[in-house]
């Protein structure tokens, strides 16, 4: 890994999208059998230029995800590697089954990807507001479940998705804005988890992905101010879970947080408390969302009304560490 924390806390002039249409433009120009397929999103995602100059290996499945997902799964038979997108709330639940028995039981490959996940589908609201996408992944066999903090992660990590020839794999990113957590040309290895911050005072690991990395170091830097040190740590990759990193952590410090934008029902909490209470029992606290349907709103507000902004990991993290 190559990898340069920024952690102003501005927004990034680029938007996300981009780190994954320009990305699959370049590596479709050097790769052949790479393949796309999307489900009447490409304007909203920035992949018309796919279908512009792959006309042969971009293609539009209209609004239909289980179609699109059973296409895909045919071009992987056929020896393609494929990469299939619509939000996030329909990459998941509108076509689970076909992805389930026709691309993972059947032995095939698909890249599914899944924009607007969690709070970031804001104003299209509940409808569209995954919040156990990735727990319906994580629960396929043989799968890999990510969920990338910026533009350069997200880049980063679809260079490396056509190397998987083995299992579903699944990453859920914000569409529009973000802020710019990492520096350009960062590079990220899958199933590595990549630790922010970390001292021999740590009284505690915050274990997070997503959005929620740039509000895991808003709440370290709040918690340092106050004299209180913790270890931050990226934890993109949900499954497989960076299994030694988590114990590490947790035999140094002792206790371990984690926070996602994503229900805690089955999502990065509950796979690294699986970890630990196998390998080394510590006390948790899980911050996520608490089994509630999404709503409509600015994607800032429903951070804090689903207790995920940075001001409720402080208070949750000064209360742990008592």
């Amino acid at each position: 890994m190559n990898v340069k924390l920024i952690g102003k806390h501005e927004k990034d002039s680029r938007a996300c999208r981009d780190g994954l249409a320009l990305t699959l433009d370049e590596m479709m120009a050097q790769d052949k059998s790479i393949c796309y397929v999307d489900c009447d999103l490409m304007g909203c995602i920035n992949t018309k230029r796919l279908r512009e100059h792959y006309p042969d290996r971009a293609f539009e499945a209209g609004i239909a995800e289980g179609n699109a997902a059973g296409v895909s799964a045919g071009l992987a038979a056929t020896g393609k590697k494929v990469f299939f997108h619509s939000f996030g709330t329909f990459s998941s639940r509108r076509c689970y089954d076909q992805i389930y028995m026709s691309a993972a039981y059947a032995g095939l490959t698909v890249h599914v990807l899944g924009s607007d996940a969690g709070v970031t589908a804001a104003f299209n609201g509940g409808t569209h507001m995954p919040l156990e996408d990735a727990a319906m992944y994580l629960s396929i066999p043989e799968t890999t479940v990510l969920d990338p903090a910026d533009y350069d992660q997200l880049a980063s990590i679809t260079r490396q998705l056509v190397n998987i020839d083995k299992g579903v794999t699944y990453t859920r990113f914000v569409r529009k804005g973000i802020i710019q957590v990492y520096g350009e040309g960062s590079e990220f290895e899958i199933g590595k988890g990549v630790v922010l911050h970390e001292s021999d005072k740590d009284q505690a690991t915050i274990i997070t992905s997503g959005i929620m990395v740039d509000e895991s170091l808003k709440a370290y830097e709040a918690l340092q101010a106050e004299g209180i040190s913790v270890r931050v740590i990226d934890m993109f990759t949900w499954k497989p879970l960076d299994e030694e990193l988590v114990v590490k952590a947790a035999r140094e410090c002792g206790k371990i947080i984690t926070c996602e934008e994503h229900s805690v029902i089955g999502g990065l909490g509950e796979a690294v408390c699986a970890c630990l209470s196998e390998q080394c029992p510590v006390p948790v606290r899980r911050i996520g969302v608490n089994d509630e349907f999404g709503h409509s709103g600015p994607a800032a507000a429903l951070l804090k009304q689903f207790g995920l902004s940075a001001e409720h990991i402080v208070e949750v993290a000064k209360e742990f560490c008592k």
